[in-house]
């Protein structure tokens, strides 16, 4: 059992707690001001050693930063090396810095939160208030900066260095404003496609096929079956820093996806004279083709739709748009997106469904009448 006793100091008389920890060592506490403070702690203690949920306080005094590599290293293992270098970032860029060198029991959700404020504000230069020092972080930063350091501190509670994890508890975190999608129109896709040049067989892919840019210009030569008018999406090549890695797609699944039969003669031609594992849209230097910069064939060839700020993903919601309206179900569209369910299509693009909520009230009218009429 614990025990409590007396001590003199400067300021008054203090109060230590001495208790056996469950590995047969002595353990103990200092600093109480009164003996009721001493023998709660000394009672939480013994409860949380009944428990199996005792936690050494000497393991409290580990930094962030002797913990991180650990849970950075099991991330690295289970994550697709895009979706890695995210958490990476975050972790050097602005978890470290401040976190770092900090005993994770010292971190109180006050400190989180102001550490997440002070992404979130916007600083002045006090001399010139129209001069910005400090641009605000965006959400998507904010969010995955969080995101690591509370991981590392699951970690902790996990090991059991301490006994709860406040990065959890906070209340200011941002929310994400979901980005307006953009729905071409079948003239609007052609337009673009003819200012593509050469690459027009590119935008019909991605606008009628709904790929993924790093899965269209991962495609090689075998995974078209023009004769079935069939594609298959098996590899995803995403740019990470200076290089192209390839890897399984987003869902880790292989999907057949069917070719529109306008597409196929333009295929055909790109396929000539290739061998069966070349690439179908290759770029410049015949490797991969590297995705779209502020200046690029992709931007030129955008501005005749009118819409220059387009990014290759809004070619995959024209896709899904354009599918829709021709009647497609919702099943064949989730297929052909690769997407996990029915429910993550309807989620996504619930707004290309409305018209179907029109016809079930025009259904039910029309049930409505017949049945009254009888």
């Amino acid at each position: 059992m614990a025990t409590v006793k007396s001590y003199a100091t400067k300021k008054g008389t203090r109060y230590k707690v001495r208790y056996m920890k469950p590995d047969g060592s002595q353990g103990s506490k200092s600093g109480f001001t009164n003996v009721e403070s001493a023998r709660d702690w000394a009672s939480r203690i013994e409860v949380r050693k009944a428990d199996g949920e005792y936690v050494d306080p000497r393991d409290g005094r580990t930094l962030v930063a002797e913990i991180a590599p650990t849970w950075l290293a099991a991330k690295k293992s289970r994550l697709k090396p895009s979706a890695y270098v995210g958490l990476d970032s975050a972790w050097r860029t602005h978890v470290e810095p401040r976190w770092g060198n900090t005993p994770i029991a010292s971190i109180e959700i006050s400190d989180v939160e102001e550490w997440i404020a002070d992404m979130l504000a916007e600083i002045p230069d006090p001399n010139d208030p129209d001069v910005i020092v400090k641009k605000p972080s965006s959400p998507t930063t904010v969010i995955r900066a969080h995101a690591v350091l509370a991981g590392i501190l699951d970690r902790a509670v996990r090991d059991r260095k301490i006994v709860t994890n406040k990065a959890r508890k906070i209340e200011n975190l941002p929310r994400k404003r979901p980005k307006r999608k953009i729905y071409l129109t079948h003239e609007q896709v052609a337009a673009m496609a003819e200012a593509a040049r050469d690459r027009s067989a590119l935008v019909l892919t991605l606008a009628y096929c709904g790929l993924r840019w790093g899965e269209a210009i991962g495609l090689r030569v075998s995974d078209l079956d023009l004769l079935r008018r069939r594609l298959v999406v098996s590899r995803n090549a995403v740019e990470v820093g200076s290089q192209v890695l390839v890897g399984t797609t987003k869902s880790a699944k292989d999907r057949s996806i069917p070719i529109p039969r306008f597409l196929v003669d333009d295929l055909a031609q790109l396929c000539e004279g290739k061998g069966r594992h070349d690439l179908v849209f290759p770029g410049t230097d015949g490797g991969f083709m590297r995705r779209p910069r502020q200046r690029s064939w992709f931007r030129t060839a955008a501005a005749a739709t009118g819409i220059p700020e387009l990014t290759p993903h809004d070619l995959r919601h024209t896709a899904a748009s354009l599918a829709v309206s021709a009647g497609a179900h919702v099943k064949a569209v989730q297929r052909m997106l690769g997407h996990a369910s029915a429910a993550m299509t309807l989620d996504v693009y619930a707004d290309l469904f409305d018209g179907d909520l029109d016809l079930v009230a025009d259904a039910l009218d029309r049930a409505r009448r017949g049945a009254l009429s009888a």
